[in-house]
């Protein structure tokens, strides 16, 4: 189940003179209006920049969606919003998103994801789920909240991350303490420790945290070697995170990021280390905030056939207006913070049993037999699909997916256990929930992979891809090609190559142009 199929995409030259990529905009202000799958490209309003606003100043742009309009994602041509399913959440996170919404004026679906986040960070390897004998999955997400400039992306994830930055905090102040006394013990003779106080074999301390920020690749391993109940990495530009990869020959910052998202034993001997660092149960989540513009360069290198793009969750909400600012916005009915705060805390405090070794054992929170019998179901059910597309984009964003939908699975159960549920159990509701934020994610790493796939177009296919009309058959397209100096077989190599992302097959030999 774990196989991946790779796709790619190819670099090439791009258009001249005067020729335009082609796009679909949204017409107005209307979200509803606006296709879920179809925007292949973004357009943001020039000259704009992000503004360090008070937070209480932002203005919402939309009314938070009710539980019956969160859309399912499903594979039909209708034009509909992909708005961020909020309701498969537990109903006190969905007040506190709603609520900072309508007061704070933090879209909906940047408040989801951060949150999601940090509650599968604070989990760490306390927790897994099994799907089948002997896979266990942890609650491992990279996440990129896609927006353009301006849209109020930087603020709620600083929100949301602030209880683990008051909790490093803190941490960081008793290991400063920890680490003075243990610095005054080694100075001291072995045989004066114990009369002043001190063991006799001081260990020395060990900085406990959850988040890191803008940190070298190395202490990225040296940090994970010392949490092994597990890290985020946050970066407000996300762009920074792979800036420094593939640096070595060997690729092996590459072949490390693998390895955490499949929670393998990551390794790294780098020249300078007294013995290297082994990592044997790795849990790292990774987020941050990325322009659509600078999508292709997160692509770029190898990073697009080799599966490391859709290992990342697109955060990508279809309204990209900047807001206004608002004076009369209401105070909020309660303390966000707070209640956010008291969520999040029920999970830190777990206190997870250790082997020998300080290795976590992680807790089992099972499967129902219903819940793996409608996950068996959904997996076959898209398995099918992509038999039938043949598409290497979509096949491999599915087999993600997949894995995605157990993690997503293990977090839904434990936030709802956070939330003032008894017991953590995944029930078939909590399996029909991590399918429908799958499907959410799904139509946003279509809408990704088509900003990339049409950033790659040659000039004569970006040409033949303005003159195809909204429907057409491969008969028509393959007479549209030719006037444009495509010959036939290009043509249905270009059609098969970019099903799924440019192109949808709706029937034998009827498309439609996303």
């Amino acid at each position: 189940m774990k196989k991946e199929t790779e796709s790619s995409v190819k670099t090439a030259s791009k258009p001249k003179g005067n020729k335009k990529k082609t796009s679909v905009k949204k017409k107005n202000n209307d979200v509803s209006d606006t296709p879920a799958i179809t925007d292949t490209q973004v357009t943001c309003h020039e000259n704009e920049e992000v503004t360090n606003h008070a937070p209480n100043r932002l203005n919402s742009q939309s009314v938070p969606p009710s539980t019956s309009e969160c859309l399912i994602a499903d594979t039909d041509n209708s034009k509909k919003t992909n708005q961020f399913p909020i309701d498969v959440l537990p109903s006190g996170l969905q007040e506190i998103i709603r609520e900072a919404n309508a007061t704070l004026g933090f879209p909906v679906d940047y408040m989801a994801g951060a949150m999601l986040s940090a509650m599968a960070a604070v989990i760490g390897n306390t927790h897994h789920a099994e799907a089948m004998a002997g896979w266990k999955e942890y609650a491992i997400l990279f996440v990129a909240l896609v927006g353009c400039p301006g849209v109020c992306k930087s603020h709620p994830l600083s929100y949301v991350m602030q209880p683990l930055i008051d909790h490093d905090a803190e941490k960081a102040a008793q290991f400063a303490e920890a680490l003075k006394r243990y610095n005054a013990a080694m100075e001291l003779p072995p045989k004066e420790r114990v009369a002043n106080g001190h063991d006799l074999n001081p260990i020395e301390p060990r900085r406990i945290r959850f988040m890191m920020q803008d940190v070298t690749n190395e202490a990225v391993h040296r940090i994970l070697s010392e949490n092994r109940r597990g890290l985020i990495l946050m970066y407000d530009e996300l762009a920074g995170w792979v800036k420094n990869f593939n640096r070595y020959s060997n690729g092996s910052e590459s072949e490390f990021w693998m390895s955490v998202f499949n929670h393998k034993v990551a390794m790294s001997d780098r020249k300078g280390s007294q013995s290297g660092v082994f990592i044997r149960n790795p849990f790292l989540c990774v987020i941050g905030t990325i322009q659509p513009k600078v999508l292709t360069d997160l692509a770029a290198g190898n990073r697009n056939a080799n599966g490391f793009m859709e290992r990342i969750l697109y955060v990508f909400p279809s309204d990209q207006t900047k807001p206004k600012w608002n004076r009369s916005r209401r105070m909020p009915s309660f303390d966000i913070a707070a209640e956010w705060r008291g969520i999040l805390s029920r999970l830190i405090d777990i206190v997870p049993k250790v082997d020998s070794d300080g290795e976590i054992i992680s807790e089992d929170v099972p499967f129902s037999s219903d819940a793996l019998d409608r996950l068996y179901q959904w997996q076959n059910e898209q398995t099918d699909r992509c038999n039938a597309d043949g598409s290497d984009t979509l096949t491999s964003i599915a087999s993600k997916l997949e894995i995605y939908a157990i993690r997503f699975s293990l977090l839904l159960a434990l936030s709802d256990w956070a939330c003032g549920s008894e017991k953590k159990m995944i029930e078939v509701d909590t399996v029909e929930r991590a399918i429908r934020l799958a499907e959410y994610f799904r139509i946003s790493a279509s809408k990704v992979q088509g900003i990339i796939s049409e950033d790659a177009l040659t000039e004569m296919q970006l040409s033949v891809l303005s003159e195809l009309p909204d429907g057409f058959t491969t008969a028509e397209g393959v007479a549209i090609a030719g006037k444009c100096g495509m010959p036939e077989r290009s043509f249905k190599r270009f059609l098969r190559d970019r099903k799924g992302v440019l192109f949808i097959l709706n029937t034998h030999g009827n498309y439609t142009k996303l």
